[in-house]
C-alpha cells in the first residue's frame, strides 16, 4: 500500500512540475505582452507573440487541470466524476480562488481556438493576460509550498 501511495506521489509531484513550467512559460508571453488591436492588420510574423501567448494559455490550463486530477488522487485516494467535482475539491485544498473562473478559464481554452472576430478576440487576450493570468500565478506560487510525503 506504501508503495501505491510513492507511485502516486510521484505522478503528483511529475504533474505539478509541468503545470508549474507551463505557467512559467506563459508568464514569459504575459510579461511581452502588447494588447491587441482590433482594427489593426497584423502580418504572420506580428502575430506570433499573440499565438505563443494563447498557446501558453492553453498549455497552462490543460497542465494544471491534470495536475488538480493526479493530486487529487494523491490526497484523496480516488477521482472525481466531473470537472465540477474536481474544481471543488482543488478549491477546498486552496489551489484555486473560484470554482466558476476555472470553468470559464476552460471555456476560454475552447473559444481562443474557435474566434476569429477581432473585437472578441482581443476581449479574450484582456482577460487570459488579467484576471486568468493572475489565477495561474497564484496557482504556481501554491504549488511551490506542496509537499509530498
Amino acid at each position: 500500500m506504501k508503495k501505491r501511495k510513492n507511485d502516486i506521489a510521484l505522478v503528483a509531484m511529475a504533474a505539478r512540475d509541468k503545470a508549474v513550467s507551463a505557467i512559467s512559460l506563459f508568464a514569459a508571453s504575459v510579461r511581452r505582452d502588447r494588447p491587441l488591436d482590433p482594427k489593426r492588420r497584423y502580418t504572420p510574423k506580428q502575430l506570433e507573440p499573440y499565438d505563443a501567448l494563447a498557446d501558453r494559455y492553453i498549455r497552462a490550463v490543460e497542465a494544471s487541470i491534470r495536475f488538480f486530477r493526479a493530486y487529487e488522487r494523491y490526497q484523496f485516494g480516488e477521482a472525481s466524476d466531473t470537472l465540477r467535482d474536481l474544481l471543488n475539491r482543488t478549491a477546498k485544498l486552496k489551489l484555486v480562488s473560484s470554482v466558476p473562473l476555472w470553468i470559464h478559464m476552460r471555456d476560454q481554452r475552447n473559444r481562443i481556438v474557435h474566434e476569429y472576430l477581432p473585437e472578441k478576440i482581443k476581449q479574450i487576450y484582456q482577460e487570459v493576460v488579467g484576471k486568468m493570468g493572475k489565477e495561474l500565478m497564484a496557482l504556481k506560487q501554491s504549488c511551490a509550498k506542496i509537499r509530498f510525503e
